[in-house]
């Protein structure tokens, strides 16, 4: 797929030396050490969307309509080509392709973090967002198996646990970038290689993740 180590460090020392912006730098590490697709995001000031739209359903919280998807592996050029038409657009993470997410209340998700950490299950990247939201990126078909696992797992409604799972044609928003102007996303995991490449699967994850919603909420 084209992203590699190496090919990251050649981004980096490119980037001195042609003077590439940091913002550029930050694109391609999503894309071409991480293996995300990415995309450029509005972002939000006084409650106005940069998107252009007044009556913005999410203000500084969606992919910009007219900015083309920066697949991974691309290259520090080609990032540096597409985001130079979007200076100061937020990084946002296209979900479905090389992972889903599940998304609890963020203390729900840094309780169950410690909890899944200490049974050494296997983990990716999480993160927080600004609404309080923590974000487990899985491994992709987790949107779609979400109701059949939890109830067989015991848990019937999903939303009485205020979990969800986000699939295909839904993003994210990557640290550090602003959401909604509410400030940075950060990461309660950042990612690894192994991690971002290859994530767990839900069903190693759910039920540790339910459990905790469930008490937090009770």
């Amino acid at each position: 797929m084209g992203f590699t180590i190496g090919g990251i460090r050649e981004m980096r020392s490119g980037a001195r030396r042609r003077g590439r912006s940091s913002e550029c730098t930050a694109v391609a590490e999503f894309t071409g050490l991480w293996g995300w697709d990415v995309v450029a995001g509005a972002r939000a000031a006084g409650g106005a969307c940069s998107c252009g739209d007044r009556d913005c359903p999410a203000p500084g919280a969606h992919p910009l309509d007219f900015a083309p998807q920066v697949r991974a592996g691309a290259t520090l050029d080609e990032v540096t080509k597409t985001w130079g038409e979007f200076p100061g657009a937020s990084v946002m993470l296209a979900v479905g392709g090389a992972f889903d997410v599940i998304e609890v209340a963020e203390p729900a998700g840094r309780n169950a973090l410690v909890r899944l950490e200490r049974m050494g299950l296997p983990l990716g990247p999480v993160t927080a967002t600004p609404e309080g939201r923590a974000q487990f990126l899985v491994a992709p078909g987790a949107a779609a198996e979400l109701p059949d696992l939890l109830y067989r797992m015991g848990w019937d409604d999903p939303t009485a646990l205020d979990l969800r799972a986000l699939g295909p044609g839904t993003h994210i928003t990557a640290p550090p970038s602003d959401r909604a102007g509410l400030g940075p996303v950060r990461w309660l995991r950042p990612p690894s290689l192994d991690t971002a490449t290859r994530p767990p699967a839900a069903r190693l994850l759910l039920g540790t993740l339910a459990y905790v919603a469930h008490r937090s909420r009770a």
